[in-house]
């Protein structure tokens, strides 16, 4: 029997049957045999030497796509693995997955100390086991037999796994002695492997429950090449500089307190400026846009949140109930702002001649996190989102998830986000039952966010899998200045709590619809876009956000009177000004206003009083010569005013 296999350009090929994508690879070129590291059959990962099974559409990745790295990071766990067995006798696996960069595997030491003295020593066994290019091999086991291996190895954590999975589905990964459970797939062999870094270690619960066991996390990173590994560790150190954490301690933007709680971010002063920066930035982009500006409580009723489905879904995420003196009244913590706003739409009559309707509100929400898995401002238990919910008829959804669009590109471009895409998150036809509202609607909102997103001309990847548990979204990932991947705008289509709540509105016949919502927030997370956006500029603000945007600073104290009424013109034109008083040397206080990133500086001195000039200085540029106070007034109102909503 002949296989027909189609290439991505629509091509096909005839192959003999049992045919590996490697034999596909090798017909083409014995180049792209040798670069290619997996394959992707009928949109799922393939072993290249696993036989293909009937007709197929066959994609052959290598190390640039992100099947090839998934791939090559996954077998690298694997290697990982083997490396630390024969290091340290006796303990236990947990699992090892490929991440956005590089991997880990949780281990359980049982006894064994290991830290960051260990890492060189493992680098080594991990570089002489890939020297040694031995063959991932893929072998299907019955789930009694897959019991029976980690019962004789002593690995409990496996056996855990194995007891999950379905009789028929269990497959194991053997690569010279060593043996793990996997649904794959690898790459062909590991001698691909040639640079390894073990690049931190952390304690993770086993399988992220805290009242589990806590393991060792040991996480590492692989490349093709030394070249690739050298110029990775060059961003990585890069990337500890501009850790939000760091900088946010010296810009004293935030700051945590074990005695306000885990996860609980307390904005500073110059912090909170920024926040309120990014806060009327979008607000003035949404009254452009026709939004309307709603505040709800921080509480709502545990009632509401099992009518929109939350709790169900998201109770073991919440925090515990409040109980008040009121037998069986209960109130949680708002995880979420939309249910309280389809209260307030439904506080009144509403016509098709009210739709669109578009309620606003920057809501404090609250999640239970995990100590394990808090991470400054980007994974905390409070925090603030920019929501909004667009309630219109159904012929107005494809116009207002393209005026969203529009938004969220907005904010993007005015923050120097220039790299990025989109991704269309769809339910898993597989796992149904993760999901709430009909297979109709379902359908419908995936639909209308695909023609949107076509319409716009925007290159969408679609994803299963990943929506929402209401319903569908378009997700949009940013790559910073240091090529990091993060999901920040988010934009969903939701046919199913309008129905859960009962919305409707009045149709030109006189006849009861219900409406359809659109969640959007640009922003996400108010505290994770403040620690990318940190990140992403490595603290140097653009003049708009800066806290403070000019430093004046007297050379001594016979200027301070005409530096303080330079303050006080900047203030009157919306300004934000700080003056350096202190009784120090002017170089002195160029150096701290440049370590706190502050945009301009004007030195005021003699001449600058007698002449009713001002000395400019520019972060990171230095001096920028004299020119009067209402030049360069003129000159950076202008360029705070470029950043508007057209």
């Amino acid at each position: 029997m002949s296989l027909q296999i189609t290439l991505p350009d629509g091509s096909v090929r005839q192959a003999p049957d049992g045919s590996t994508p490697y034999d596909l690879a090798l017909s083409i070129s014995e180049g792209l045999a040798r670069a290619v590291l997996v394959a992707e059959v009928d949109g799922q990962l393939w072993d290249l030497h696993r036989p293909l099974v009937g007709h197929c559409n066959l994609k052959l990745l290598k190390w640039e796509d992100q099947g090839g790295k998934y791939a090559f990071w996954h077998s690298s766990a694997h290697l990982l693995a083997e490396a630390l067995e024969d290091l340290y006798p006796g303990i236990r696996l947990g699992i090892g997955p490929p991440i956005e960069h590089g991997f880990y595997y949780d281990i359980d030491f049982n006894g064994h100390s290991f830290g960051q003295d260990d890492f060189e020593r493992v680098e080594q066994k991990m570089t002489e086991l890939a020297a040694r290019e031995v063959r991932f091999e893929r072998q299907e086991v019955s789930k009694v037999d897959a019991q029976t291996y980690f019962r004789t190895k002593g690995d409990p954590y496996k056996l855990e796994l194995i007891d999950g999975l379905d009789d028929g589905t269990i497959t194991f990964y053997k690569q010279g002695n060593f043996t793990d459970l996997c649904r794959g797939p690898h790459i062909p062999h590991t001698g691909k492997i040639k640079a390894i870094k073990i690049t931190s270690v952390a304690g993770a619960y086993w399988r992220g429950n805290e009242k589990n066991a806590q393991l060792t996390r040991v996480y590492a990173i692989t490349f093709p090449t030394s070249k690739e590994l050298a110029q990775h560790l060059t961003l990585m150190e890069e990337a500890k500089k501009r850790d939000h954490r760091k900088l946010g301690r010296e810009l004293e933007l935030f700051t945590f307190s074990e005695n306000v709680g885990m996860g609980l971010p307390l904005w500073l002063p110059r912090g909170a400026m920024l926040r309120e920066s990014l806060e009327q930035f979008m607000r003035k982009a949404q009254v452009a846009a026709g939004y309307l500006q709603v505040i709800t409580p921080h509480i709502g009723s545990k009632a509401l949140y099992e009518t929109s489905g939350h709790w169900e879904k998201y109770g073991q995420d919440s925090f515990r109930p409040i109980y008040t003196p009121h037998e069986g009244e209960e109130y949680l913590l708002k995880p979420m702002n939309c249910p309280h706003h389809c209260e307030i739409y439904k506080s009144k009559p509403r016509s098709y001649r009210d739709l669109p309707l578009r309620l606003a509100e920057f809501g404090t929400v609250y999640r239970y996190e995990q100590h394990g898995e808090l991470h400054g401002l980007t994974r905390v238990r409070g925090f603030t989102q920019d929501d909004a919910h667009l309630f219109c008829r159904e012929d107005q959804v494809k116009e207002e998830f393209k005026k969203v669009i529009d938004l969220v590109l907005h904010v993007f471009q005015a923050l120097g986000f220039t790299e990025y895409h989109a991704q269309i998150s769809l339910r898993d036809p597989e796992n149904r039952q993760k999901y709430i509202g009909s297979d109709e609607s379902w359908s419908r909102s995936e639909q209308a966010i695909i023609e949107a997103t076509a319409e716009k001309g925007m290159a969408a990847e679609q994803v299963p899998g990943e929506a929402a548990f209401y319903g569908p979204k378009l997700d949009f990932m940013v790559r910073d200045a240091l090529g990091r991947k993060w999901q920040l705008g988010t934009i969903q289509v939701d046919y199913n709590l309008p129905e859960r709540f009962g919305l409707e509105y009045t149709g030109s016949d006189n006849q009861k619809y219900r409406p359809v919502m659109i969640h959007r927030a640009p922003f996400g997370s108010m505290e994770r876009f403040v620690a990318v956006l940190i990140e992403h500029c490595g603290g140097n603000l653009p003049l708009w956000l800066a806290p403070e945007q000019v430093a004046v600073l007297p050379i001594s104290e016979k200027f301070e009177d005409y530096a303080q009424t330079l303050v006080e013109m900047l203030r009157k034109h919306d300004i934000r000004p700080v003056i350096d008083l202190r009784d120090e040397k002017i170089g002195r206080k160029i150096r701290d206003a440049e370590l706190q990133k502050t945009p301009y500086m004007l030195v005021i001195g003699e001449k600058e009083v007698q002449q009713q000039l001002v000395s400019v200085r520019k972060h990171g540029e230095g001096d920028q010569g004299t020119e009067s106070f209402d030049a360069f007034l003129s000159r950076i109102r202008a360029e705070i005013d470029a950043i508007s909503y057209n």
